[in-house]
């Protein structure tokens, strides 16, 4: 009698060695995914544009307000230079002797010598009444110059020159030159006037004899 099982056994072994030949790892070809590059270049491209439009930008800002610092530092120095000549304008007007010219240009007079009242009744010093005659000076007087700073002037005659024979003549010559170019320019103005008038008369003898036939035709008619 035979058994079943060396078949089963047989069969079990090519089963197992069919999964172990397909269960046999291959070498697979790497495939490589090439990502799209438009996007990245666009991305970078902007990122450049944008850069270089925001710093250009901030040159412009920058620049506009160092203009805008300069006219203000200029306003500035301007507005300090006025206050000092406004304050030495006010240093002058608030000068005493100032005051005093302007109190007496508009019609006030200086106060004379006051007299003081004591508390027992009795004055001391003589009041006067202020007047033209108690005017004191403002101005101090004028100094006067050393001889030896105002000296006198020194007036120095010079002597006429005496002319030579040779400058007489030049002199002479160029006189008898300008009495000619005036003859002769008289005489061209002459020249010309009578020319003018003799015209003057030629036209005036022609309109004559064109008008004498027609009026004999005239007549005749």
């Amino acid at each position: 009698m035979s058994t079943p099982l060396p078949h089963s056994r047989v069969r079990v072994q090519r089963i197992a060695e069919a999964a172990v030949e397909r269960a046999r790892l291959t070498v697979v070809p790497r495939v490589r995914a090439r990502s799209p590059r438009v996007p990245f270049v666009t991305l970078v491209s902007l990122l450049l544009l944008g850069g270089v439009v925001g710093l250009l930008m901030f040159n412009t800002s920058m620049q506009q307000n160092a203009f805008a610092a300069t006219a203000l530092e200029q306003k500035a120095s301007d507005l300090t230079s006025r206050e000092q000549t406004l304050q030495m304008e006010l240093e002058v007007l608030r000068d005493p002797q100032v005051v005093a010219e302007k109190a007496r240009s508009l019609g006030m007079v200086d106060g004379g010598p006051p007299a003081f009242l004591a508390a027992d009744g009795s004055v001391h010093g003589v009041p006067m009444p202020a007047t033209l005659a108690n005017r004191v000076p403002i101005l101090p007087p004028a100094v006067k110059k050393p001889a030896a700073l105002d000296p006198k002037p020194i007036i120095v005659e010079a002597p006429r020159e005496q002319k030579t024979r040779a400058e007489r003549r030049a002199e002479r010559r160029a006189e008898r030159r300008a009495e000619r170019r005036a003859e002769r320019r008289a005489e061209r103005t002459n020249s010309r006037d009578t020319d003018r008038t003799s015209r003057q008369d030629r036209t005036r003898r022609d309109r004559n004899g064109s008008t004498r036939p027609d009026s004999g035709d005239r007549s005749t008619r």
